[in-house]
């Protein structure tokens, strides 16, 4: 499960690559290290072209995982003899949201599969966490760490992410997974992100039929990636726009 990664590419880059038209993130710092529910950068289609935004990253969890979770609490909160309104207890559960999405047949995620609900996510590198080989291995395209994209999905939600926020309607993303190539696989042999490296790739994921965009989901040929970090929460360097 990818749940780290990093974004060191300029927007005048992201735009060019993706073919956006508007640009709505003002002034977008480098990002060494994006975490679940953090803010980034994703494209999607927009009314008026696509554009360049800002989203959180983790799509909603299933309605079974939160009520799995609040059950859990209110069994607790009943243990120490408090009462439990579970409705009001569910409504108000924290989702923190899922970063990854592999079984694109599941009837939570086809919801969101549709050109107007995909996105592609700008990333550098990103990493897997394996204790024994490191910690955190970064991959990349290559040292120079180029721009290129995770095929993603958004929505507009409303929920709660953080018990101290409260309730909140956010724009949030995440992106799919698939079987890991070798690189990956040899760190992580569960899964990789399905990443996306030329302008028609982007194209294809952002405007084909669902069929036709799901033929993405899948790992990058042998010898794609290669490590270029090991053993640390941040990668990449500023890089100019």
């Amino acid at each position: 499960m990818c749940n780290l990664y990093s974004i060191t590419k300029g927007q005048t880059a992201i735009l060019q690559a993706t073919r956006a038209m508007i640009d709505r993130t003002g002034n977008l710092p480098t990002m060494p290290g994006v975490f679940p529910d953090y803010a980034a950068p994703i494209v999607r289609n927009a009314a008026v072209g696509r554009e360049l935004t800002m989203a959180r990253w983790g799509m909603p969890s299933s309605k079974q995982a939160l009520f799995e979770a609040t059950k859990k609490r209110a069994e607790k909160l009943e243990a120490k003899g408090k009462p439990v309104d579970f409705p009001a207890l569910l409504r108000m559960e924290p989702d923190s949201g899922t970063t990854n999405i592999r079984n694109t047949a599941s009837a939570h995620w086809k919801r969101w599969l549709g050109p107007n609900n995909r996105c592609v996510v700008p990333f550098s590198s990103f990493s897997e966490f394996n204790r024994d080989a490191g910690g955190d291995i970064w991959f990349a395209l290559d040292e120079s760490r180029p721009l290129a994209f995770f095929a993603g999905i958004w929505t507009t939600w409303t929920c709660v992410r953080k018990v101290r926020e409260g309730e909140v309607t956010a724009d949030l993303f995440g992106f799919l997974t698939t079987t890991p190539n070798a690189e990956v696989g040899a760190v992580h042999p569960k899964a990789m992100p399905v990443i996306l490296t030329t302008t028609d790739e982007v194209d294809q994921w952002m405007t084909a039929p669902i069929p036709d965009a799901l033929k993405l989901q899948r790992p990058l040929p042998e010898g794609a990636l290669q490590i270029v970090a090991r053993g640390v929460k941040q990668d990449g360097e500023q890089e100019g726009a």
